[in-house]
């Protein structure tokens, strides 16, 4: 079986003794292809270059929400420079995070809007991070989908890591997004996480690490790495009785 990394930062200085073993490491689990997502216009930059480097590895752009305080429209011009990169496939990480007080919520939301904009103009989809946000990211998405063209009708993107309560779920397969499972769908206490993957339909879900992130039982408390993606997959598999 032929595995996607929906979501891997690769980036991250948590790899920079051993990216070659995470990779080989990956490679014998099946994992084929990796999306590394931007947070800032630093580790943008670091996902194109990490791209360039290595065949499966794709990046995405944009500045993440705790990242958005000193938002304007010179940063959001500098991710524009950067999404032509032929191995940059989406926008984001992009989103709402309002469990940390990183950047205020006028300004994330500014952030967001001007960035969903962007993907728009681009025709690139996004990559939604939400955090405690889920119904001002509705909202805004709902504003957003009618100004799509024709080429991201259907599919505008993923909610990474979802965690939200079903409702948001349903408004996000409403609007035609993906839902990406990580490591918490493993967990001992995550039944109600599981109880919305078992319900999502099979062609709306993605697998992903969030690495260094969010490692999956039975490794959690270690770093995660692209590996760890297979026992996600099977988590999933199992709960819907797939082999």
């Amino acid at each position: 079986m032929n595995l996607i990394d929906t979501h891997i930062h690769l980036d991250f200085n948590a790899y920079d003794d051993d990216r070659e073993a995470v990779l080989q490491r990956a490679q014998q689990q099946g994992v084929r292809w990796y999306l590394n997502p931007g947070t800032d216009l630093g580790t943008s930059q670091a996902a194109i270059r990490l791209a360039e480097k290595y065949d499966g590895v794709f990046a995405g752009v944009a500045i993440h929400p705790n990242s958005t305080a000193s938002w304007s429209p010179e940063i959001l011009a500098s991710v524009e420079q950067l999404a032509p990169h032929p191995k940059v496939v989406a926008i984001g990480e992009i989103g709402l995070d309002y469990y940390w007080d990183k950047s205020p919520k006028s300004v994330q939301q500014k952030a967001f809007e001007d960035q969903l904009a962007l993907a728009a103009r681009l025709e690139m989809p996004i990559i939604i991070h939400n955090r405690e946000a889920s119904e001002d990211v509705i909202a805004i998405l709902r504003q957003w989908i009618p100004t799509l063209p024709a080429s991201l009708k259907g599919r505008p993107g993923v909610f990474h890591s979802f965690s939200a309560p079903p409702e948001i779920a349903d408004a996000a397969l409403e609007l035609g997004f993906y839902l990406g499972f990580t490591g918490p769908v493993t967990y001992k206490k995550a039944d109600d996480l599981r109880a919305i993957a078992v319900r999502v339909p099979l062609d709306r879900m993605l697998v992903e690490t969030d690495g260094p992130f969010l490692t999956p039982h039975p490794h959690r408390g270690e770093r995660n790495e692209p590996a760890y993606v297979r026992l996600v997959a099977e988590r999933l598999a199992a709960l819907r009785h797939m082999e």
